[in-house]
């Protein structure tokens, strides 16, 4: 089964950024065309991107429109597939490194030196713990076949 082509229309055809992101859309879709990806997930795909070429309104509204249907295809394809973009888990990790480490880590830094005000120093060690956990998660998945060599931009 084939893709849906993205017809995006615009008032301003010039916005840089709706450009980039519709790029960097299709440069995924041309990534999924190379896999064997089961016609119900095509079909779940080509209903996200009717959705988005159905809707009309202003470029700022359009990006905002288009991210959302970036990470519901994203999704769909991480939940059945198990298929990720470069530095997915980087990206996941970075975030969760810093709240699930990083917190802790300064809390207790501040509760041993008696200055709470070194809470912000586990952010950095948290980032790091995180960011070298989605590395290895990142890798795992490229040399498992299940990494797109795409990278969105928002």
């Amino acid at each position: 089964m084939e893709y849906t082509q993205l017809n995006i229309h615009t008032n301003d055809s010039m916005d840089q950024k709706l450009n980039e992101m519709i790029g960097s859309f299709e440069e995924l879709l041309a990534a999924l065309r190379t896999k064997d990806v089961p016609n119900a997930v095509v079909q779940s795909i080509n209903a996200e991107i009717h959705t988005a070429n159905s809707f009309s309104g202003t470029s700022k509204e359009h990006r905002k429109k288009f991210r959302k249907l970036q990470l519901n295809v994203l999704k769909i394809l991480e939940k059945e597939l198990k298929l990720v973009i470069k530095n997915h888990y980087r990206n996941m990790w970075l975030v969760l490194g810093m709240s699930a480490f990083g917190i802790p880590i300064g809390v207790a830094f501040g509760v041993s030196i008696g200055n709470m005000g070194f809470l912000g120093v586990g952010m950095p060690i948290g980032m790091a713990i995180g960011i070298a956990v989605g590395i290895g998660m990142d890798n795992k998945a490229m040399l498992e076949g299940r990494q797109l060599n795409v990278e969105l931009k928002y």
